[in-house]
C-alpha cells in the first residue's frame, strides 16, 4: 500500500481508495479520479489468486516506472485482490474459494464491492495477471473479440525476455507460440472467471497473461511488467490510427 500511494502522491488525476477489505485486509483500487471519453480506458488487476506473487510485483513496479506517464488516461487498477492469500501463498481465500470462479455469483462481498466500482464502465483493454506452476514458459490468452487481433504481436515481444510455452495444448486449450485465442460463452464453465466478466460487459479488448511459477521471481516479474509495456503501446498506436 506503501508503493502505490507513492505512486500516486502529488497527483489529480489518479487516486488511492479503499473498497472493501478481506479477513481484515484492506482492498485497494487506483483509479482516475474522472472519466474522460476521448481517453484511452484500461482495467488492470493482480493477485487474485495469492500464489501468484510475480503478478503483483510486476503490476506495481510497472507503475512505478510508468503510471505517471500516463496519468492523463482512464485507469481502474486493483493492485491485489486477494491479499489473504498472498501472505500466506495460498490460491484461495480465507473459506476455501478460488474467487476467480466467483465473477458470475453475488455470494462473494468482495466482488459485489468490486463490480459495483465498475458499473457503468467500459475499458478499451482489460488485463488479468496470473501465473501457473505448470507452464514452461510464458502464455497468454486473448478473447477473441476487437479486431485486428494483438496476441500474436504481444507474445512476439515478449519473447525477448522469456520463451514462450511451446505446448499446443494448454489446459485443454489449443496453442501456438504460447498464445491461445477463445471464442466464449456464459455456459462456457461453471463458475465465471474475472476475464469472462470482463468480456461480456465492460472490455473491449480481454487478456490473461500466465508466467511459470518455477522460473525466477525476478525474471517473471520483468516478464509481467513488458507485458503490460507493450500492450499500452498497442492502445497508443490504435488510439492514433
Amino acid at each position: 500500500m506503501e508503493r502505490w500511494l507513492s505512486v500516486v502522491k502529488g497527483r489529480t488525476s489518479i487516486s488511492l481508495s479503499i473498497y472493501g477489505e478481506a479477513e481484515g485486509y484492506p482492498l485497494m483500487v487506483v483509479q482516475s479520479e474522472r472519466c474522460e471519453p476521448k481517453r484511452p480506458s484500461v482495467y488492470l488487476s493482480a493477485g487474485i489468486h495469492g500464489d501468484e506473487p510475480a503478478a503483483v510485483e510486476g503490476l506495481i513496479r510497472w507503475a512505478e516506472a510508468s503510471l505517471g506517464k500516463l496519468d492523463a488516461w482512464n485507469w481502474m487498477i486493483f493492485p491485489c485482490l486477494n491479499p489473504w492469500g498472498l501472505e500466506r501463498n495460498i490460491r484461495c481465500d480465507a473459506e476455501g474459494r478460488d474467487l476467480n470462479r466467483f465473477y458470475d455469483s453475488r455470494k462473494v462481498p468482495q466482488i459485489i464491492a468490486q463490480r459495483a466500482l465498475m458499473e457503468g464502465c467500459r475499458f478499451d483493454a482489460a488485463v488479468t495477471l496470473h501465473e501457473d506452476y505448470d507452464s514452461r514458459g510464458f502464455y497468454l490468452y486473448e478473447v477473441a473479440a476487437k479486431r485486428p487481433y494483438w496476441g500474436e504481436s504481444l507474445c512476439e515481444e515478449l519473447t525477448s525476455v522469456m520463451n514462450a510455452d511451446p505446448r499446443r495444448k494448454i489446459d485443454g486449450h489449443s496453442a501456438r507460440n504460447g498464445l491461445i485465442r477463445r471464442r466464449i460463452t456464459p455456459d462456457l464453465m461453471k463458475g465465471h472467471p474475472e476475464a469472462f466478466l470482463l468480456h461480456f460487459h465492460y472490455a473491449e479488448r480481454t487478456f490473461t497473461l500466465e508466467t511459470p511459477s518455477e522460473e525466477s521471481l525476478d525474471q517473471r516479474v520483468r516478464v509481467q511488467k513488458r507485458f503490460l509495456a507493450s500492450m499500452v503501446k498497442k492502445l497508443k498506436l490504435g488510439m492514433v490510427s
